[in-house]
């Protein structure tokens, strides 16, 4: 049975139950006004003419190419494989992998010494970058960087990229992996049904939580849905932008594991607001049991009103999306005296792309990120996915439906009111813990004293613990 068909299965069982009782700051604000929205027209030239090898990659040697295979699938890695690679290098035989959980996957190829040449290192379990860091399996992209671009003549790979979206990927100056995709995360919603039952988005955490009380008194329904299997949903797209909305300070310093962050008055505040979701049952029952595809499935059949996602929101659940259902992303509302206003949105460049320093084709890994990272291979990434690039202009002509712009404006509205916290990618298995906690305390088994208890324990062991590399912003 497909993925698609059991998550329509799921939600007819979750229907029943119901009846019954996901500095960039500045960058991705520049991104929202300048050349990666729109410009001049691109037409993809044929880069096999002008590509000089300046990597110096052998012709001949064979490529080993693993992508996550996840919300941006992994059609556009094939069309770089079969057009760009194939174009360029006819006599390399190349091999590809769509994967999923990277880390448990590809963790023995690391051990033994034999890893991919390229690897898209996201989503759930993927492998631990700075573990990988630590040991030195990740070669240094300093001559990529400094390379003639793909496609763009008389430009460096470096400066057709958007500014800012590199930066947290570089480690004691080396650049050591590349991120590919603008996303943002927030709250969609079919705007159609919004306007048909003459409510409006909410631009205050009050104004959510008294929606979703009018929201179920008229129809029955619970406001929001979300995964409860992978509650980083619940932590990375509204906890964390609450907390940075409401206190940047505080954010900033959960990122830096401040001593007592995650026991500060603000903290405390952001909890007992999201923490009415669950206490007005405002969150559809048996949420705990559902992961990403089969909540966003229910969502989509009509079973909530508010969905905490990411901008791969679309693709992911292209097929299922109902005629008609024009969703759209909403930013997390503020809680009242909160320091960033309703505008304010987490939008960071993610999809991080490794090159394994022992593998072997170093050079042809980063060749193949050098086609990745074009206007030919953005351009297609867009198309397929109706997602957004670091690729300077390589969406100048694809057409976008109505998510993807929706995505684009809120960006554009945000200005220099974005953001993205660190945490979560730095220390990871204390990501999962809190992370857990939270769920924990969603579904009300833990008091809010109880979370703030334990996730400040976690804090205390990563700061404790001399083998873990900290890092600041």
């Amino acid at each position: 049975m497909s993925e698609k068909n059991q998550a329509r299965d799921v939600v007819r069982s979750f229907v029943g139950m119901q009846s019954s009782r996901r500095r960039f700051v500045g960058g991705a604000a520049a991104f929202g006004a300048a050349a990666a929205f729109g410009g001049g027209l691109f037409s993809a030239t044929n880069a096999a003419a002008q590509n000089d090898n300046p990597l110096g990659v052998d012709p001949a040697a064979p490529l080993d190419v693993v992508i996550f295979k996840g919300g941006y699938s992994d059609e556009y890695a094939i069309f770089v494989n079969d057009t760009m690679w194939a174009r360029d290098f006819p006599d390399s035989e190349l091999s590809h992998s769509g994967i999923q959980r990277l880390g448990e996957q590809l963790q023995p190829r690391f051990v033994a010494g034999n890893p991919p040449d390229v690897i898209d290192n996201s989503g759930a379990g993927n492998l631990d970058m700075a573990a990988l860091i630590v040991d030195g399996q990740l070669a240094d992209l300093a001559d990529l960087m400094a390379a003639p671009s793909y496609d763009t003549e008389g430009a460096a790979f470096a400066d057709t990229l958007l500014a800012g979206s590199q930066e947290n990927q570089v480690y004691d100056g080396a650049q050591l992996g590349l991120n590919y995709v603008v996303s943002a995360t927030g709250i969609w919603y079919d705007t159609n049904w919004l306007a048909d039952n003459g409510y409006t988005y909410p631009t205050t955490w009050a104004e959510m939580l008294d929606l979703g009380d009018q929201i179920k008194a008229d129809h029955g329904i619970a406001s929001w849905l979300t995964t409860g299997v992978h509650p980083q949903y619940l932590l990375g797209f509204v906890f964390n932008p609450l907390l940075w909305k409401l206190s940047p300070q505080a954010m900033i310093d959960i990122d830096n594991m401040v001593e007592g962050a995650w026991k500060s008055d603000a903290v405390r505040t952001v909890l007992e607001n999201l923490y009415q979701l669950a206490e007005r049952d405002q969150i559809g029952a048996g949420w705990e049991g559902l992961d990403h595809t089969q909540s966003q499935a229910a969502w989509l059949e009509g079973q909530a009103v508010f969905l905490p996602c990411g901008s791969w929101l679309e693709n992911e659940m292209a097929g299922l999306i109902p005629e008609g259902f024009d969703m759209v992303i909403g930013t997390v509302p503020p809680i009242e005296g909160s320091e960033i206003g309703a505008e304010g949105i987490f939008s960071s460049a993610g999809e991080t792309f490794i090159v394994p320093s022992a593998a072997n084709n170093v050079q042809g890994g980063k060749e193949w990120l050098r086609m990745l990272f074009s206007k030919e291979g953005g351009a297609e990434f867009s198309r397929l996915t109706k997602s957004l690039t670091v690729v300077n202009g390589a969406a100048d002509d694809v057409e976008f439906g109505i998510p993807t712009d929706s995505v684009k404006a809120a960006i554009a509205a945000a200005g220099e009111n974005t953001f993205a916290s660190r945490y979560g990618g730095w220390y990871p298995e204390f990501n999962n813990n809190v992370k857990l906690a939270l769920l924990d305390l969603m579904l009300m088994r833990i008091s809010i004293d109880d979370f703030m208890d334990q996730a400040e324990g976690y804090a205390s062991d990563i700061r404790d613990d001399p083998d873990i590399v900290k890092r600041t912003r």
